[in-house]
């Protein structure tokens, strides 16, 4: 995602910038596939840029954010731009007083590849948001402001993702014990009466398992965002418990149907006691 948003950027922005420091040699592929410009060290990247757009997995957010912080990044734009809750989101504007200005945004949809279309919802300042709106103008990511709350566009990615996620994972529970039963395929053909349905789309599941690694942080996201709320975040929580059993298949494109199911069916091996050593004569 982050690669194929900043490629669009390329279409506004005099340059677009990248750091390649630590990040692995897929990243590093698909920065050079979109000719990113790679520049070596994060403090000489934010001495150039205008603009600091952080799309990262959720757990990373608060990080890249401090590197930024420590850094300065003084009068600079920052897009905080990764599916977190609205807590998080003022936690990272608290970190960057020294910013022109902190967005929070959100994406909605596939990546901007192959005639995609996804949203880039902002919030916050809308004269920081109308800059934002200008980089993307004209290109596959459109954007809409939603007014100048900050953690406003969080919260939707995250009232999305609550459901969106969620219920491709219900459907993987739901397909599983089906064919414990031996009455997958007619719960499957039940479903199939309903075009709206994952349980029609059984394919998803081990596409679930792969993206497990990400989806759990952002339905934990999600839950604190309900706790916030007052409404009950147990299904969520469960549900991104649930996903550590996919863990071990991060980004496995080959990963069968039947594979993703035998690992939802096994139960994680819980940690041994700690071992502790002690000197003779205690």
């Amino acid at each position: 995602m982050g690669a194929a948003v900043a490629a669009c950027a390329k279409h506004n922005a005099k340059s677009v910038l990248w750091c390649p420091d630590g990040r692995s040699a897929a990243t590093i592929a698909r920065a050079e596939e979109f000719e990113l410009e790679a520049v070596w060290s994060l403090p000489d990247l934010l001495d150039r840029a205008d603009i600091a757009i952080s799309l990262c997995p959720p757990a990373a957010a608060e990080g890249v954010a401090l590197q930024v912080a420590q850094h300065g990044f003084i009068g600079g734009l920052y897009v905080e731009a990764n599916a977190i809750s609205p807590e998080r989101v003022q936690r990272i504007a608290d970190l960057l007083p020294r910013a022109r200005a902190v967005i929070d945004a959100a994406v909605v949809g596939s990546p901007p590849i192959g005639g995609k279309t996804p949203t880039l919802y902002l919030s916050g300042p809308s004269g920081a948001a109308e800059r934002i709106e200008a980089v993307f103008a004209d290109t596959a990511v459109r954007t809409h402001w939603l007014g100048p709350e900050l953690g406003q566009a969080s919260a939707l990615k995250l009232a999305y993702t609550s459901f969106q996620k969620t219920s491709r994972l219900l459907a993987s529970l739901a397909i599983g014990i089906a064919r414990k039963h031996g009455v997958d395929r007619e719960l499957i053909t039940i479903a199939g009466r309903r075009t709206d349905s994952y349980l029609s789309e059984p394919q998803y599941i081990p596409k679930t398992a792969a993206r497990a690694w990400r989806w759990g942080p952002e339905l934990e996201e999600a839950a604190t965002m309900l706790a916030a709320a007052g409404i009950p975040a147990d299904v969520l929580q469960a549900a991104a418990k649930t996903l550590e059993r996919w863990h071990t298949s991060k980004d496995n494109s080959e990963l069968t149907l039947d594979a993703a199911l035998a690992q939802l069916a096994t139960p994680l091996t819980p940690p041994g006691p700690p071992h502790v050593a002690s000197e003779p004569g205690e």
